[in-house]
């Protein structure tokens, strides 16, 4: 059974007590699997939900959410969270998908591209029912819904759940913060009571990376409105963070590689506004319930844009042709990493950033603006 438009609702299948989910990618990607995570976890409330996923979804899942009962790390798989053609350990996969089969599941629901390496991974596992994207040229699954580029990520992963019949009225299930979570942030970002702004530049493909002279004027025009800066980066992003707070003519705090993942929801969550580049903490701050600005290149917000948008805001590059080469990157990809988002003005991103906060500012518990720090 294929799921296409105009057809019947595809029905529940009858006693599923085990599902599993196969989506072994980044931190956004996760973000975007709630909506259909919720609709599993409604329709099959008793059934127990497993996580087919990486390392980090093991250790930052850990008791935060019900609507994942436990995850199992993936080990490398070519095309399926390891690079297609990647040299992998073939015995290790092996026993890996025996010991899976041992589960028995009821359903396998597959949530990782277009199928032409998850889906023989997903049928692998020997569940009593398949379900998930199916590009042309992939293995069949029981139901699937055919692979589109460029649709808005969270409405296709909920159309695939649909395809078990699952339903849910939540768009943008919430993601809770834990207590670990407040005390790593307390003990390695002490912060003052004062109304909080994050920006957050870095992203994995340094061609949605805004430039840091942008986010520091932001950052400035957002302290002049009272905000306490910080400015947010992985390790492997120190400079970036660095580079912010260095350009910035008011003063900020940089944060650059302090946090883990845990520490970094605490903090989003704790600030009024996030300014970003379309990238993972973008999209863990809409999953908290942090109002956002994001940065996006052209196709990137058709897949990754939020579903709602009292609490969002976005600023839009239309660039097509690499900066260096002139060659179209909109259906392929050049050798070059130059920003493909830096024709966005900073005046644009800063009047929608001021927007938001001033609608923080006037909620009945906004905090005194922070002085200026010295």
């Amino acid at each position: 059974m294929t799921g296409s438009a105009g057809n019947a609702p595809p029905a529940r299948f009858a006693e599923v007590a085990t599902i599993a989910v196969l989506r072994p990618n980044g931190v956004g990607d996760f973000v975007f699997a709630l909506p259909a995570l919720a609709a599993l976890r409604e329709t099959y409330p008793q059934a127990r939900i497993v996580l087919l996923g990486k390392p980090w979804h093991k250790v930052f899942l850990d008791g935060r959410t019900p609507l994942v009962d436990e995850v199992v790390a993936l080990p490398p798989v070519p095309g399926v969270g390891a690079p297609p053609g990647a040299i992998c350990d073939e015995g290790a996969i092996d026993s890996f998908c025996t010991l899976l089969r041992r589960r028995n599941f009821d359903l396998a629901c597959q949530m990782f591209g277009g199928g032409r390496y998850s889906n023989p991974f997903l049928l692998r596992l020997d569940a009593r029912h398949t379900i998930g994207l199916r590009a042309p040229g992939a293995a069949a699954l029981e139901r699937s819904l055919p692979y589109v580029p460029w649709h808005n990520e969270r409405l296709r992963l909920l159309e695939v759940a649909a395809l078990a019949g699952a339903r849910t009225a939540a768009l943008e299930p919430p993601l809770p913060v834990l207590e670990r979570d407040e005390t790593e942030l307390d003990e390695r970002l002490p912060l003052p009571p004062y109304p909080l702004a994050v920006l957050s530049p870095g992203a994995s493909d340094a061609r949605r990376r805004w430039s840091i002279d942008r986010f520091a004027e932001v950052g400035d025009a957002l302290v002049r409105a009272g905000a306490l800066v910080v400015v947010q980066g992985s390790a492997d992003e120190r400079q970036l963070s660095a580079g912010v707070v260095a350009a910035m003519r008011m003063p900020a705090l940089d944060a650059g590689g302090l946090l883990s993942l845990d520490g970094l929801a605490a903090l989003l969550r704790r600030a009024e506004l996030v300014v970003a580049s379309d990238s993972g903490p973008l999209h863990l701050a809409h999953a908290v319930g942090t109002r956002t600005v994001g940065v996006y290149w052209l196709k990137n917000l058709f897949v990754s844009g939020p579903l709602t948008a009292a609490g969002h805001r976005h600023a839009l590059s239309l660039r097509l042709q690499c900066p260096v080469c002139g060659s179209e990157n909109l259906n392929s990809r050049c050798d070059h990493d130059p920003s493909f988002v830096d024709d966005v003005e900073a005046a644009e991103v800063t009047e929608l950033a001021l927007e938001l906060w001033r609608d923080a500012q006037a909620s009945p518990a906004a905090l005194a603006p922070a002085p200026e720090l010295r």
